[in-house]
């Protein structure tokens, strides 16, 4: 019996071709859209941990200051020293490395080209923070670090516009106005939606920067590595209070430093992502409930059409839960076919829009069955009206029936 009901079903729709694609469309935009959106929301989401990932995991940014911002109008606080880097690597349980950071910004010059890039001056221990690996050369010597030796790790952005991409390793280059030789190159990271290019840096010895660039011992950053064994938020309050002592800050004054878990970037921006997804997806949704309206509305003008020939179903034995069941299928039928109508038109979109907002394209199959699952489930709420209809329908009314 299901059989020869989906069979009538499926020759109605084809009889009425055009008025089923335009009642199925609401169905086609809803699904297409919910799954895009939802896809490429994830695909999103996955990109901005990829970029994290890449920035180290389990650290702790410590900067003067109160926040990313200038602040207000007071005294601008001090910068950290040295001897702040030691106490916190030797005195604080649960730090692997302390890393501290001093930058300035200078051209790069190699024969002919020259680039205005970010200088960094740092340690070994950067490498053991945020491990970033060299495809090419070395990494500096604790004899070089200790001297403060002229010699630099370039990025891929500064390798390809002084050497257009060759080899740099062995040669000399001029940085502001000191010479430095290139030691090693950094695996490429690529651009960082909050921090621009990764890319487009030159690493040195911190004692180098500091006595060729900015002509102090001050640090205005240290990046600081966590070990996985202990919590970032215990390891956290044990530097603030290590802090606090070292720049005598007393009683209730507030801190004039400020320190961030990188964790909380990524909580931050996927938290972010999944709302903003979320409430495109279910305004997207929105489709699915018209085109839930358009099967109703079709489905009881066919019911109008067709009482004559209801009539003579009812008349010659056949149930009135068979009759149901015709038009029920039917509805169901449509919206199922806009629901995978939707799919196919929901991955071209992803496959064509990836690329352009540079995210992998990810195939979601719990979404897609879901989304399909919705659009049947459509077909069966706004479907059953007028199919309830069509069941009740008197066999003498509707064969008088005009």
């Amino acid at each position: 019996m299901i059989g020869t009901t989906l069979v009538l079903a499926l020759r109605s729709i084809q009889r009425h071709i055009l008025r089923s694609v335009l009642t199925i469309l609401g169905i086609v935009i809803g699904v297409g859209a919910v799954v895009t959106m939802v896809t490429l929301g994830k695909a999103t989401t996955a990109a901005v941990q990829s970029q994290i990932s890449a920035l180290g995991t389990n650290i702790l940014q410590i900067r003067p200051g109160q926040g990313f911002g200038r602040g207000g109008g007071g005294p601008r606080p001090p910068d950290f020293k040295p001897e702040d880097v030691t106490a916190i690597a030797q005195q604080v349980a649960g730090v692997t490395a302390v890393a501290p950071q001093a930058q300035a910004t200078a051209t790069a010059i190699y024969e002919g080209a020259n680039w205005s890039t970010t200088i960094n001056g740092t340690t070994n221990d950067s490498f053991v923070v945020q491990p970033w690996p060299l495809v090419l050369g070395r990494q500096w010597t604790r004899a070089e670090e200790q001297a403060g030796k002229a010699v630099c790790i370039i990025g891929n952005t500064v390798r390809t516009n002084l050497f257009r991409g060759g080899d740099p390793v062995g040669q000399r280059i001029r940085i502001g106005a000191i010479s430095c030789d290139v030691i090693g190159v950094l695996s490429t990271r690529g651009q960082a939606g909050f921090g621009g290019d990764q890319d487009d840096i030159v690493a040195m010895p911190i004692k180098a920067v500091q006595r060729r660039f900015t002509g102090n011992r001050d640090i205005r950053l240290m990046l600081v590595g966590v070990d996985q064994a202990f919590s970032t938020a215990t390891v956290q309050d044990s530097i603030k209070d290590l802090l606090r002592e070292r720049r005598n800050i007393t009683g209730g004054k507030d801190d004039d430093f400020f320190i961030f878990d990188t964790k909380q970037i990524s909580d931050t921006l996927t938290g972010t992502t999944t709302l903003l997804t979320g409430i495109v997806a279910a305004v997207a949704g929105i489709s699915l409930v018209v085109g839930g309206i358009g099967i109703m509305n079709i489905m009881l003008v066919s019911v109008t059409e067709r009482t004559r020939e209801i009539g003579i179903r009812l008349a010659i034995g056949a149930v009135a839960r068979e009759v149901l069941l015709q038009f029920l299928v039917e509805a169901i039928a449509l919206s199922c076919l806009g629901g995978l109508i939707g799919l196919a038109i929901a991955q071209l979109a992803i496959a064509v829009i990836s690329p352009l907002i540079k995210v992998e394209w990810l195939f979601d199959l719990r979404i897609n069955v879901i989304a399909f699952a919705i659009s049947a489930v459509i077909g069966v709420v706004f479907g059953y009206f007028p199919a309830r209809r069509a069941a009740a329908l008197n066999p003498i009314d509707a064969l008088r029936h005009e």
